[in-house]
């Protein structure tokens, strides 16, 4: 049995407003990941099959090793079709936002979140959200909002409504958000929750081969790159840095979500407990954290580069040169060596 995280005063609100209306509409932050895709389109299949009339809206495109999910091919993309995004917007009467906290991580679609008469809920597992939702399901506790949602629903009485194809993308953000189960996955709650999904028929194996077995050859040869030549060790602080220019970005030809990943490789050298991959793209620089142990990357996010997460994995950007981006996080370090002992 799962425990009773989400007060009885927020699930009986959020059904009232589900059984009340018929339009709506699902939004989770700008370049979503697995857990941003997963538990929207969770939530999708679920509303879906209860009898609604549901879309989910992304402020931009998503890579393509996410896309064989069950409903990718529904989602709107909002900078593709902006006047459908605007269209969808006026007509909704609900309104669920997932796997972001404040307003600002969905970019061109703030405005017209803030001018909508449409209810809002919130469903997120991250620090310190905005208070911009009618209801505000906010548990950073928990290791992502897929299995927020899995909670949602169940606390609901309506699991009988999750098909094959909600429980995959369920499994989907909760195995993206935790490493494929390798941090922040100690809880007796989330395995619980995988022998649920199974019985629904997801082939759990199946799914992380679409996701950890599909590289391009373009991916492999920059991770190569990446590990052989920009890869820095600083052992005195226990730390491993990557980083990738926008030229060289354009030298492998990458594409979103090539990346994806590369984060975590440098966790697997012994006595590294922090990683970090700083990349220049276009307009601006963007910061991948990820730990190992208690080391807390979402305060290093925070302080230095104005970003946020997890204890484990966080990220944030940076609005200049990557050489600056590089030079303040190697000038911070000795800040934290205390925390990396």
């Amino acid at each position: 049995m799962l425990s009773k995280i989400i007060t009885e005063g927020n699930i009986q609100k959020a059904e009232k407003l589900i059984n009340k209306y018929d339009k709506i509409i699902i939004v989770t932050h700008t370049s979503p990941d697995g857990d941003a895709l997963g538990s929207s389109l969770g939530l999708y299949h679920f509303l879906t099959e209860y009898g609604k009339q549901v879309n989910v809206i992304v402020p931009n495109d998503f890579p393509d090793f996410l896309r064989w999910m069950p409903g990718a091919n529904e989602i709107i993309i909002a900078d593709q079709n902006f006047d459908l995004t605007t269209e969808v917007f006026d007509a909704s009467e609900l309104i669920f936002f997932l796997d972001f906290n404040i307003l600002k991580r969905i970019e061109q679609l703030e405005p017209l979140v803030r001018k909508s008469k449409a209810k809002k809920i919130l469903i997120d597992h991250h620090l310190d959200p905005e208070n911009f939702c009618d209801i505000m399901i906010s548990h950073p506790e928990i290791a992502s909002t897929g299995e927020l949602i899995f909670r949602f629903i169940c606390r609901m009485g309506l699991f009988e409504y999750v098909n094959k194809s909600c429980a995959e993308c369920i499994y989907t953000g909760m195995m993206m958000d935790t490493g494929a189960f390798t941090y922040n996955s100690n809880s007796p709650s989330i395995y619980y929750i995988i022998s649920e999904l199974l019985l629904k028929g997801i082939d759990k194996d199946a799914i992380y081969s679409r996701i950890y077995c599909k590289f391009s050859v373009r991916k492999l040869r920059m991770q190569g790159y990446i590990l052989y030549k920009k890869m820095e060790i600083f052992r005195n602080y226990k730390t491993a840095l990557l980083s990738l220019s926008y030229e060289e970005h354009q030298q492998f030809k990458s594409q979103k979500g090539d990346t994806e990943g590369f984060v975590n490789l440098p966790l697997t050298i012994d006595n590294i407990v922090f990683s970090a991959f700083i990349r220049e793209e276009k307009d601006i620089v963007r910061i991948s954290l990820r730990s190992r142990g208690n080391f807390p990357t979402n305060q290093f996010a925070n302080e230095v580069f104005g970003g946020g997460g997890h204890l484990n994995a966080s990220g944030g950007e940076f609005n200049g040169k990557l050489e600056e981006a590089l030079r303040l996080f190697e000038e911070a370090l000795p800040r934290y060596k205390h925390l990396l002992i």
